[in-house]
């Protein structure tokens, strides 16, 4: 590969990546045209385009089905913007900084989104976030872009000049300025995912509406897969006619096509043991043999007789007459098996009398399947099941079991809505990938990351993480200045602990690199030659910032050159 001769001062443009996407699917729409500086470009001609698209165009139409609000136009050329920031490497903050593959990174997630692309694009195989649902009282990240410089409070800065505040409801763009939020996010993090990537969003009511319109733009609506219900308590007050228990996980995948199978699980209905336990495994009681059927048919309408007495199907005699005079409607009782089904299933244990009617098993490792001479045969065949959506309200996920799950590592500080661990823990699981790369930009306590390395404990997963945090001050506590400070403190305490419960994974990965999102390494000396005189040339000979160090450049370079930031480097 040729060296590349210089450090790019941004990253990439994300109108170029849509672009080079176009040109993709459609190359002979593409010509060249000279920009505002009269260098010749590649450009997209929008009447071959529109030609190809035929009357699939809206051309302004006044009534359309769309989704918008205030500053969505803004929104979505901040998405496109490249970032002229860097991340600076924190050995002092990290652990195992020399072997770990995992990153904990400092600072405004879409930032740190962008300067990700060129390292990680195409690689993220799970994304889980727990954004600020917009209750009227939340932090959120103030993009100054969705609003005129008027507007625009500089006082909404952090020490560490990262913008948020609180978006309360008397705020006049209060659901747009959340909407402006979430959707630049989820535009570049899209671009992180890999063709089988899958995406799940906590949310409430307060957005849920909105995200699932966002979402359905991004990712397509014909990439969503469900919507999970959670249980978020069991018992608590509220000032509303009904007590709301629950909040949501939106699940989207990049490519529909390539949508991640999910792991199956043995169905718990499968309860009863008998004689067959070793070939069959347990069964259930099925819904009993005779049914009001939708098409009756006579032939699966006979008498059964068994232990001296005679069955019907409804059980009444009299109808059975009725019926065999022809006197039947189009919905009637019948058997749900034929007679020969019936025969093969009672000679081979698959059916059960009881309580005066009649039942068929199922088994959970075989079923019964019809040959092509017209007879029978016995097949070992394990039913499973996927991960339900209503399985969200039965697992134990509440904000209580959270917030129990970190105080258990003694750390002094609250949070009050986190997610629980175990819930992170499913939804990875259900994936059924053990060596993806898995992203959380609104990490905030880490649960994502204390998921990542008990599974990887628990199943010899190589997963990895990537945790993207804001530097949020936290108030009333002396141990920790940052949610981040108690964030780093959870993973080291929850890695040590896992570690010490799971001795026998020996190479098991508990550590992380730190990155903090900072302004550029170099000073800004790209000037035009007339700025400037040629007493200030000694300014230019050196343009690297004099508290930077080579590490910062180092990663700087993995970073602008696309190398994942957890190789190891000599």
């Amino acid at each position: 590969m040729e060296s590349p001769k210089h450090i790019a001062k941004e990253t990439i443009d994300g109108t170029q990546i849509n672009l080079d996407a176009l040109y993709q699917l459609f190359p002979s729409c593409f010509t060249e045209a000279p920009d505002a500086l009269g260098e010749v470009h590649r450009a997209v001609n929008w009447q071959k385009l529109r030609a190809l698209l035929g009357e699939y165009v809206e051309d302004g139409e006044p009534e359309v089905y769309d989704f918008t609000w205030v500053g969505k136009r803004a929104a979505q050329r901040e998405a496109a913007t490249p970032c002229r920031k860097t991340l600076r490497p924190c050995p002092e903050e990290s652990v195992d900084w020399e072997n770990t593959q995992n990153l904990y990174i400092e600072g405004d997630n879409l930032e740190v989104l962008k300067l990700l692309q060129n390292s990680y694009m195409g690689k993220v195989k799970m994304i889980y976030i727990d954004p600020p649902y917009n209750t009227g009282n939340d932090f959120v990240y103030h993009d100054d872009f969705a609003q005129s410089a008027e507007e625009y409070d500089g006082h909404n800065l952090d020490e560490e000049g990262n913008r948020y505040r609180k978006n309360t409801d008397s705020n006049g763009r209060f659901h747009s300025d959340w909407c402006s939020m979430i959707y630049t996010r989820l535009m570049v993090a899209r671009n992180l995912l890999t063709d089988d990537g899958v995406i799940f969003i906590s949310i409430d009511d307060n957005e849920q509406r909105n995200l699932k319109n966002i979402c359905d733009e991004v990712f397509g609506e014909i990439n969503f897969i469900a919507s999970f219900p959670r249980l978020t308590t069991k018992s608590g007050k509220t000032p509303l006619t009904y007590m709301v228990s629950h909040d949501y996980i939106l699940c989207y995948v990049k490519n529909s096509k390539d949508v991640f199978t999910g792991k199956t699980y043995e169905d718990d209905s499968y309860k009863y043991e008998d004689e067959y336990v070793e070939e069959r495994g347990k069964y259930n009681l099925k819904q009993p043999l005779d049914c009001n059927s939708i098409s009756y048919s006579k032939s699966l309408d006979y008498p059964i007789e068994y232990g001296g007495k005679t069955y019907y199907p409804g059980g009444d005699y009299d109808s059975y007459q009725e019926r065999k005079k022809g006197n039947y409607l189009k919905k009637d009782y019948a058997w749900r098996w034929s007679k020969d089904l019936f025969e093969f299933g009672l000679a081979n244990g698959w059916i059960v009398f009881q309580n005066g009617r009649i039942y068929t098993k199922g088994y959970l490792n075989a079923t019964i399947e019809k040959n092509g001479d017209g007879t029978y045969s016995i097949v070992n065949r394990e039913k499973t099941r996927k991960l339900s959506t209503i399985d969200f309200i039965k697992n134990d996920y509440s904000n209580d079991i959270a917030k129990k799950q970190v105080a258990s590592y003694k750390i002094s500080a609250k949070f009050d809505y986190p997610k629980p661990y175990n819930l992170i823990y499913d939804l990875m699981e259900s994936y059924n990938d053990k060596k993806c790369i898995v992203l959380d930009f609104f990490s905030g306590s880490s649960s994502t990351a204390d998921a990542v390395i008990r599974l990887n404990a628990n199943d010899g997963g190589k997963r990895r993480f990537i945790m993207i945090q804001l530097q949020e001050n936290l108030e009333g506590n002396d141990d920790y200045k940052t949610i981040c400070d108690v964030a780093k403190e959870r993973i080291r305490r929850a890695g040590k602990k896992i570690k010490e419960e799971h001795t026998e994974a020996k190479d098991l990965d508990i550590g992380f690199r730190v990155l903090k999102c900072d302004e550029s390494n170099f000073k800004p000396v790209a000037f035009a030659p007339s700025s400037y005189e040629q007493s200030q040339l000694d300014m230019f000979l050196d343009n690297i910032k004099s508290e930077r160090t080579g590490l910062d450049l180092l990663f700087d370079c993995m970073m602008r050159w696309g190398l994942e930031l957890s190789l190891p480097y000599t």
